[in-house]
């Protein structure tokens, strides 16, 4: 019966005038090396059919797949093309056409020929050798795919328009917890919840990260919760040398359309409801103090201090400009939105340069900017052989938009005159897979000339070994940590605008800034060829490096911030005979303060400090005239020192009791000394063996009416 099947069907397409076997075209209508990866895929697929190769003009070499025939067109529209394609396969039956869709715009008459010669049997492959047949029947998802949409996303609905879609977002359900350094009593705490765990430090977020949490970590005590690709961790280590506790989360799978929700997708992309569980338990828990939120994506969760490591809308302002489409606008437009009033939520808004901070106005701004470890990032003499430096890990994606600019524009202008210049580039880790996901190609441009690294874990030798830095961004928000680490390393910076932006550098004097890809390399070559130019920018710049951007400072400030936080959160009150034992549990403990009865403060002016409803401290004035008055006693208690309690205290009994005050302070408690002076008290006379238990001379202070 077969063979009667395969005589009438010979008999059929004779009569047609068609071969009865059906061939298989392959339009290499693309770059060489995807499209020849395409081939080799259907040749291994369907080896029994016969395999036609088209293309157009001379950029393509096909000798290396021998066994497809090779048809080459004349360059020409799409109409002529087709017609070339009909006459050449007028006796053949076409079973399928696999097409090639890319970017290039030189075969896009080859592509649309190809669907006019065969409409259904095109399957399409995209950038990244996905395929796809193109229907009618489903012309939605053809269109999303050749778009640009990756497959596994090209069928996805939002859930208010298919309610009952089968492949829903999937939530996050793992979590790994980190014992680490043991709490105290006596320090404040403070959950941190992040969109990564800040180590290996692997780009400047987790190098900001980690260091002002180890700073902060001298304080107060760091209870981490952090978003994971991976529910392993086998580095946890030095993160957990200073924080309390740590709990890691697998990432939710977000599937929904990218454009479907007023919200960004990034911040459903980190919606958890196991982190908010998780968060809430903990405050309750380990009565958690304050709440800090690191990056805006991660803003729905709530607390008291927002960083914002860069205004996310800023940096889809700079898309929306460049590429001017609807779906630019529409990202601006909701951007804007959601960061303007996530902001608002927030008590404190830290910003990383005071550009950031006049972009998003708010009452509780604060700048902390981006630094350097000066310690660790030393100067070393520069290398004989000249080389460049660029580090930009490709998670972030105007690192892909600036590799590719500095490849494919910068490069071609400087290499030729610099035959001996090497370029070194650290992409981070995975950087292939964040290359796809971003650009929809699988070949990433490389040079001879040109070492492409993923995640170095230690880039100090890297900056040694380069001549210059250089930082092609041309999409950027926040500061970039990469130009602060060039910098204390002693090493000149070529920049765009956008890649220093927010950093107290100036041009001509500690960096080069190029804004297009001549300038930039001008700027390069300038640079090499002018030694003394290059080591007089590295030279100042080091010296701003150590002034301005030093962790250590950063992290002091970073510490005063949380303070002046819990410290406003005190409530003060008057003293009752409730409160007595708990002032003489402070006052116990309190070996430098004065040691009364407590049942006698009750005949002053007491007021307590109250914190979380705990009694924190106290202070006992009397007036001695109509405007002078007295400081008998101030004592806070161990646990709840360096908060600024002390300082609430005597403020508030200045406001209560304006004049003129007088106080007594063992001479040997110096920091006692030196809040008072920072009060305007200043040291009016001694009293010689006031105090016992030891014996010991007292400091008269003076404070005049304001």
């Amino acid at each position: 019966m077969s063979g009667l099947r395969k005589s009438l069907k010979t008999l059929v397409f004779k009569l047609l005038g068609k071969e009865p076997e059906a061939v298989v075209l392959h339009f290499w209508s693309g770059d060489a090396t995807l499209a020849r990866r395409m081939s080799a895929e259907v040749l291994a697929l369907l080896p029994d059919r016969r395999h036609y190769l088209i293309t157009s003009g001379t950029r393509h070499a096909p000798q290396e797949l021998p066994q497809l025939s090779v048809v080459r067109l004349q360059p020409a529209s799409t109409w002529s093309m087709e017609r070339q394609l009909r006459r050449q396969f007028r006796h053949q039956r076409i079973g399928m056409s696999t097409v090639l869709f890319t970017a290039d715009a030189d075969f896009a008459p080859l592509r649309r020929a190809a669907c006019l010669l065969a409409p259904r049997k095109v399957l399409a492959y995209n950038t990244q050798l996905e395929r796809h047949h193109l229907r009618l029947s489903t012309w939605i998802a053809s269109w999303l795919f050749l778009r640009g949409v990756p497959l596994d996303r090209i069928y996805l609905r939002p859930k208010w328009l298919c309610p009952f879609k089968r492949d829903r977002t999937v939530p996050s359900s793992k979590v790994q917890v980190f014992e680490g350094r043991p709490p105290s009593a006596a320090r404040p705490k403070v959950a941190v919840v992040s969109p990564y765990f800040p180590y290996p430090l692997s780009h400047g977020g987790a190098v900001r990260i980690y260091n002002l949490l180890r700073d902060a970590a001298r304080d107060f005590d760091i209870y981490l919760l952090a978003f994971a690709e991976q529910t392993q961790l086998n580095d946890a280590a030095p993160v957990m040398e200073f924080c309390a506790k740590a709990a890691l989360f697998d990432m939710p799978r977000y599937r929904e359309p990218r454009w479907a929700s007023v919200l960004p997708p990034e911040v459903h992309e980190f919606r958890s409801e196991l982190v908010q569980r998780t968060l809430e338990r903990w405050k309750k828990e380990y009565s958690i103090d304050m709440v800090q939120v690191e990056y805006t994506p991660l803003a729905t969760y709530g607390g008291d201090v927002l960083v914002e490591h860069d205004v996310t809308f800023d940096l889809y302002a700079q898309v929306r400009e460049k590429q001017r489409t609807l779906s630019a606008r529409w990202d601006f437009w909701r951007w804007h939105r959601f960061e303007s009033q996530a902001a608002r939520r927030f008590a404190r808004v830290v910003f990383m340069s005071e550009k950031d901070a006049a972009q998003l106005p708010h009452p509780g701004a604060a700048v902390i900017a981006n630094g350097v470890d000066v310690e660790r990032y030393i100067p070393r003499p520069e290398p004989p052989s000249p080389r460049l430096l660029f580090i930009g890990s490709f998670r972030h994606f105007p690192n892909i938009v600036a590799y590719q600019f500095l490849v494919e524009q910068v490069w071609p202008l400087i290499k030729q005159r610099f035959p001996a210049l090497a370029v070194t580039v650290v992409a981070g880790p995975d950087y292939e897979r964040h290359w796809r996901e971003h650009t929809r190609t699988i070949e990433i441009p490389r040079d001879e000339r040109i070492r492409l690294e993923g995640f170095v874990r230690d880039v100090r030798p890297l900056y040694a070994e380069a001549t210059l830095v250089v930082v092609p961004t041309l999409v950027s928000a926040g500061t970039n940590v990469k130009v602060l680490e060039a910098m204390a390393m002693e090493r000149a910076v070529v920049s765009t605008p956008s890649g220093c932006a927010g950093i107290a550098i100036k041009y001509g004097e500690s960096v080069w800034i190029g804004a297009t890809a001549q300038e930039f390399a001008e700027g390069i070559a300038r640079l090499l060829e002018d030694a003394a130019l290059r080591r007089g920018i590295a030279s100042n710049a080091l010296h701003i490096a150590h002034e301005q951007y030093d962790w250590r400072a950063l992290g002091a400030a970073q510490r005063r911030l949380w303070k002046d936080i819990l410290a406003s959160r005190l409530r003060l009150r008057l003293a009752t005979a409730d409160d007595l034992e708990a002032v003489r549990g402070i006052q116990d403990r309190a070996t430098e303060a004065s040691h009364w009865d407590p049942a006698r403060y009750l005949d002053y002016s007491t007021t307590v400090a109250l914190c979380g409803g705990v009694v924190a401290g106290f202070l006992v004035a009397r007036r001695t005239t109509h405007d002078e008055t007295e400081i008998l006693n101030l004592a806070v208690a161990p646990e709840f020192r360096r908060r600024g309690v002390a300082t609430r205290l005597m403020m508030d009994c200045f406001d209560r009791m304006p004049g003129t005050y007088f106080l007594e302070v063992r001479a040997s408690n110096t920091a006692a000394q030196a809040l008072y002076a920072g009060l305007k008290f200043a040291p009016a006379g001694r009293r010689p063996r006031y105090y016992d238990n030891p014996v010991e001379d007292a400091v008269v202070m003076r404070r005049e009416s304001c």
